[in-house]
């Protein structure tokens, strides 16, 4: 009898030792890759990629990542396809599973995707939503791990607006992996209950930059305006300018502290060129990490839905 399929829409839909190993497959990946050892786990198999969101590493990532494991890929514009003529979703959902192997779908309100996902016949994973990114998330602490070792114990600083899809995940990982999080914002750019209450006892949430990096671990920040918000531009770099992460920030934090931003960045804005150009910055690895993680990803949730299925 066949299963149903899973998806990969948030963090709490794969468990901890499901992503403990998605690290140990990125990291045999990521050192193939740089010996030039091919490897071909994907071969036969289809990704279709949606974009209703602008993208450059997520589309470069993915894309590559099912290149280079030996598969093929198809991006879907929102713009340039009937869904942009009004064809509901679920219709799209149903003939797009139809014609491949695994989805990875950027979109707007997280129940856009959801509503995808209940319609297509192959797993479907998140690519960004307003409401998070956890193949970012995933590829930090996979970063972090691979700098610092285990996450678990450490302690995380985020800077600036919190609220974001970004501080939104961060949260929810800090109760799965066990680390600490301190979010750093003005008022009302904090996230909301429904995302901080299930995170108690992990997550502080404080208004003073300075009291959340003493002693971090790793300080993170994301662009103050996210796509949709170009509106707020001018309030929110009133509301958060004295949230920019710079050197005398960053001496607070312990001495081999990592500085992660997902990037794009503004610099001078979120995070000084001091900084994210700094020797503490390790952007480009955690960029470069997007495609050796999502590789394992689209190996595991494709190869296992195929067990399912029979």
């Amino acid at each position: 009898m066949k299963s149903k399929k899973r998806d990969f829409l948030k963090l709490t839909d794969l468990t901890l030792d499901e992503h403990h190993g998605l690290f140990r497959r990125a990291a045999v990946l990521k050192q193939a890759r740089r010996e030039r050892r091919l490897v071909r786990t994907m071969a036969g198999r289809t990704l279709v990629m949606i974009f209703e969101k602008a993208s450059t590493r997520t589309r470069l990532s993915f894309e590559a990542a099912m290149l280079q494991l030996g598969g093929s890929c198809i991006d879907l514009s929102a713009s340039n396809s009937q869904m942009s003529r009004g064809e509901p979703l679920p219709d799209t959902a149903r003939v797009t599973g139809s014609y491949c192997d695994v989805v990875m779908m950027r979109t707007f309100a997280d129940a856009r995707i959801e509503e995808f996902a209940a319609h297509c016949a192959v797993p479907v994973i998140n690519g960004l939503t307003d409401g998070g990114h956890p193949v970012q998330i995933l590829t930090d602490l996979f970063t972090i791990e691979e700098k610092l070792g285990s996450v678990k114990g450490k302690t995380l600083a985020f800077i600036g607006d919190t609220a974001s899809n970004m501080g939104r995940s961060f949260t929810a990982a800090s109760s799965i992996f066990g680390f600490q999080l301190k979010l750093a914002s003005p008022g009302g750019y904090h996230p909301d209950d429904d995302v901080v209450v299930p995170a108690h006892g992990f997550v502080q949430l404080v208004n003073d930059p300075h009291e959340a990096v003493r002693g971090a671990d790793v300080v993170i920040t994301d662009v103050w305006t996210s796509m949709g918000q170009e509106a707020e531009s001018k309030k929110r770099l009133s509301d958060l300018h004295g949230y920019q992460v710079n050197d005398a920030l960053m001496k607070l934090a312990q001495p081999n502290a990592l500085f992660l931003h997902c990037l794009p960045a503004h610099r001078e804005e979120e995070v000084t060129a001091s900084v994210i150009d700094g020797p503490q910055s390790v952007v480009w690895d955690e960029a470069e990490n997007r495609l050796h993680l999502q590789k394992a990803l689209l190996e595991y949730m494709v190869i296992e839905n195929e067990k399912r299925q029979g």
